[in-house]
C-alpha cells in the first residue's frame, strides 16, 4: 500500500465526499479518510436535500460537475419546487431521498472515481512542517504524507450528545467522536468553539393514524437536481404528511424544561436561531397553540419517519408523552428520541476564500468544522475547498466565486469575511443578486467556468453549449416574428388577455404574465413548428428561454448593480458620512456603520447586519 497522495480529506460527510471527488476528478491522487465507510455521506438529520436557497447551491453543485445532485436524483422519493407562487429567483428544488440508498449510491461513486482511494480509521491529528501541512497521523498508528489536506470533521469534533440528563460521547448518536484535532489546532493558532445543533425522533408509521394528518403529495415533472439526469425517477414516489402540536402536547414540553439541556444549563453553546427545537418554540413563541410538523418517509421499504419539526434534547419520557397528546400519535411506536449535540468548529474568518487556512499552507476546511449547517452548504464548501487543495498540489489559479456568480459564492463570502454567530444556513435573502442566482441557470452560470478547470467534462459542456444555442433560438425568433392583431385577438381573450390594437413581435406576448409559451404556441402554429424543432429536454429549455424573455429588464438591471459594485470596490467611505443623521439607515445599520466606521463600500457591504438595501442608500449618497 502506498501511504503518499497529493490530497487527503478526513471526514466523509457531505463535504468530505464533495471534496476528495473533486480532487480526485482534477487528477490529484486522493485518500478520503473515514471513520465508517458505511456511513459515506450520512444523512444525519432529515433524509433531505435542497429547500429555500439550498436547492440552488446543489443545482450549483451539479453544474461544477459535482456529485450531490446526480445522487440526490438516482435516490429521490419525492421531488418538488418549491415558492412556485413567487418569481423564478425564489423557486428552490427539494427533495426527499431513500437514506440508506443516498449512503450506497455515494459509496459507488467513490470506489469508482479514478484517483480516489479510502481509508478507515480517525484522525488524530495533522503533520505540520514550517508552517505548511505534509499529512495526517492516525489512531492505528499510520502517516500519510500529502501535498494538501481539507478537514471535513462535521460535528465530531470533541462532539457530546445531550438527551435530557444523559450525556454520550459521539459525534452522531451510536458513533464515537474524534479527539485530538482541536486540541493541535488550537495550540497552532487557531481559535475554536462549541456549536450546538439537534435532531428529532424517529417514528415507526406503522403507529401514525394517518387519516388524522394531512397528505402532502411530491410532482413528478421534468425538474431534476443533475443537469445531466433526463431518466425517470428510478424509486417508487412517496408522500410526506403534515400535522400539529396542540395545547396539551406543549403542556407536558412546559413541565419538561427543567429536564432540558438547554434550559437547564446543561448546554452552554451557540444554537440554530432559524431552526429551532420543540421546547425552544413554546418558550419564545408562547402566544402559540399549535406549530406544524412534517412526517417526512426515510426510505422506499422502511417504516421509519423522520418528524420534521420536532427537534428535541429533552428526556425519552417527556418527549414521549408530549407526542401521545397529539391524535395521530395517540399509539406511537418510536426507533429512538431526539437528541442535541455539541461539537468544535472553528471561526471561519481564519480562512481565505479559497478555504485554505491562513495560519497554515494547504490545510483547508469545509462543511460544519467551518460553522455552517446543511448538507447542501457542506457539500458546496467540500467541492470548492477540493478544487483549491487539487490546484495547491499543481499549481495555477485557485478557484473562487463572487457574490454575483453563485450561492456558493455569497455562502463562502460570508463566512470568511462575516464570520458565524450561529450555525451558518444560506437564505435567499442573504444574496444581493437573486435574479442571476436561480436555480434554473446554474449551468449557464457556472459549467463553463467548470470546464475551464477541468472538472465539468464535455459531455456536460456540450450539453450547455446545445441548451444555450437552442434558448437563443427562440428568443430570437421570438423577437423576429411578427404577430397581426386580426389573427389572433380572439384566442388572446380566452387567455384572459387584453386583445391587440394592432400587430407587434411575439415576444409583446410573450411579456404578458397571463401567458407562458406554451400558450402562445397554441395559438401561433408557427410558434409552435419552432419548439418542436428542440431535440431534447425541450420543457427545460422552453422554461429557461421564457424565464430569459420575461424578466430580461430584471436580470439586465441586476447585472448593471452587479457591475457597479464591481467598479466600487476601492471607493473608499472612511470619514465621509455622519451615519446618524442618515434617515434611509436602519438602526442597526447606523449602530455598526458609526462602530466600524469602514474603509470602502466593499467592506460596509460585509459587516454582519448591513442589508442590501443600506448599502443601495450610501451608493445614492455617493452619487454612484
Amino acid at each position: 500500500m502506498n501511504f503518499n497522495y497529493d490530497v487527503i480529506v478526513v471526514g466523509a460527510g457531505h463535504a468530505g465526499c464533495e471534496a476528495a471527488a473533486a480532487a480526485a476528478n482534477l487528477g490529484s491522487k486522493t485518500l478520503l479518510i473515514t471513520m465508517d465507510m458505511n456511513k459515506i455521506a450520512q444523512m444525519s438529520c432529515n433524509p433531505a436535500v435542497g429547500g429555500i436557497a439550498k436547492g440552488q447551491i446543489v443545482r450549483e453543485i451539479d453544474a461544477l460537475g459535482g456529485q450531490m445532485g446526480i445522487v440526490t436524483d438516482k435516490t429521490a422519493i419525492q421531488f418538488r419546487m418549491l415558492n412556485r407562487s413567487k418569481g423564478p429567483a425564489m423557486w428552490s428544488p427539494r427533495a426527499q431521498s431513500d437514506r440508506a440508498r443516498f449512503i450506497d449510491v455515494w459509496r459507488q461513486t467513490i470506489d469508482n472515481t479514478p484517483n480516489l482511494f479510502v481509508w478507515q480509521d480517525t484522525v488524530l491529528n495533522i503533520i505540520v512542517k514550517n508552517g505548511e501541512v505534509c499529512g495526517v497521523k492516525t489512531s492505528l498508528g499510520v502517516e500519510f504524507k500529502s501535498k494538501a489536506v481539507v478537514l471535513t470533521t462535521g460535528t465530531f469534533l470533541n462532539g457530546l450528545l445531550h438527551i435530557g440528563k444523559t450525556q454520550l460521547c459521539g459525534g452522531r448518536i451510536s458513533e464515537p467522536a474524534s479527539y485530538g484535532l482541536t486540541e493541535q489546532l488550537v495550540e497552532l493558532g487557531f481559535s475554536a468553539d462549541r456549536m450546538k445543533t439537534g435532531t428529532p425522533v424517529r417514528i415507526d408509521g406503522r403507529s401514525v393514524d394517518f387519516s388524522l394528518t394531512e397528505e402532502q403529495k411530491g410532482e413528478n415533472d421534468f425538474h431534476k437536481f443533475s443537469y445531466l439526469d433526463f431518466q425517470p425517477r428510478p424509486l417508487k414516489q412517496l408522500s410526506c404528511w403534515t400535522l400539529y402540536t396542540n395545547k396539551e402536547c406543549h403542556n407536558v414540553l412546559r413541565n419538561g424544561l427543567s429536564d432540558s439541556p438547554l434550559y437547564n444549563g446543561q448546554i452552554q453553546s451557540i444554537g440554530p436561531r432559524y431552526c429551532p427545537s420543540i421546547e425552544t418554540k413554546i418558550v419564545t413563541f408562547a402566544d402559540k397553540i399549535q406549530h406544524q410538523l412534517f412526517l417526512e418517509p426515510e426510505g422506499e421499504n422502511t417504516q421509519e419517519y423522520y418528524l420534521n419539526g420536532f427537534s428535541s434534547s429533552l428526556p425519552l419520557h417527556i418527549q414521549l408523552d408530549a407526542l401521545q397528546k397529539i391524535p395521530a400519535f395517540r399509539n406511537i411506536q418510536i426507533y429512538r428520541p431526539g437528541y442535541a449535540i455539541e461539537y468544535d468548529f472553528f471561526d471561519p474568518t481564519q480562512l481565505t476564500h479559497t478555504l485554505e487556512t491562513k495560519l497554515i499552507k494547504n490545510l483547508f476546511f469545509a462543511g460544519q468544522i467551518n460553522g455552517t449547517t446543511g448538507y447542501e452548504e457542506a457539500g458546496a464548501q467540500g467541492l470548492v475547498a477540493g478544487i483549491n487543495a487539487h490546484v495547491s498540489t499543481v499549481g495555477g489559479k485557485y478557484f473562487t466565486l463572487g457574490r454575483d456568480e453563485a450561492y456558493i459564492g455569497v455562502l463562502i463570502d460570508d463566512l470568511v469575511t462575516k464570520g458565524v454567530d450561529e450555525p451558518y444556513r444560506m437564505f435567499t435573502s442573504r444574496a444581493e443578486y437573486r435574479i442571476l442566482l436561480r436555480q434554473d441557470d446554474a449551468d449557464m452560470r457556472l459549467t463553463e467556468k467548470s470546464y475551464l478547470l477541468g472538472l465539468a467534462k464535455k459531455d456536460r459542456y456540450d450539453l450547455l453549449v446545445e441548451k444555450k444555442n437552442q434558448i437563443d433560438r427562440i428568443i430570437s425568433f421570438a423577437k423576429n416574428y411578427s404577430v397581426r392583431a386580426e389573427c389572433i385577438n380572439d384566442k388572446l381573450e380566452t387567455y384572459g388577455t387584453s386583445q391587440l390594437r394592432r400587430g407587434v413581435k411575439l415576444i409583446d406576448l410573450v411579456l404578458r404574465p397571463q401567458l407562458s409559451l406554451y400558450d402562445i404556441s397554441e395559438m401561433i402554429p408557427a410558434f409552435k413548428e419552432e419548439l418542436e424543432k428542440i431535440p431534447d429536454r425541450k420543457e427545460e429549455i422552453i422554461e429557461a428561454a421564457e424565464i430569459a424573455m420575461k424578466y430580461e429588464g430584471y436580470i439586465s438591471r441586476e447585472k448593471m448593480i452587479a457591475d457597479k459594485i464591481h467598479r466600487l470596490e476601492n471607493i473608499r467611505i472612511k470619514g465621509k458620512f455622519d451615519y446618524n443623521t442618515i434617515q434611509s439607515l436602519s438602526t442597526e445599520a447606523k449602530q455598526k456603520l458609526t462602530k466600524i466606521d469602514p474603509e470602502t463600500i466593499a467592506q460596509a457591504s460585509r459587516i454582519p447586519g448591513i442589508s442590501p438595501s443600506d448599502i443601495n442608500v450610501l451608493l445614492v449618497l455617493l452619487g454612484r
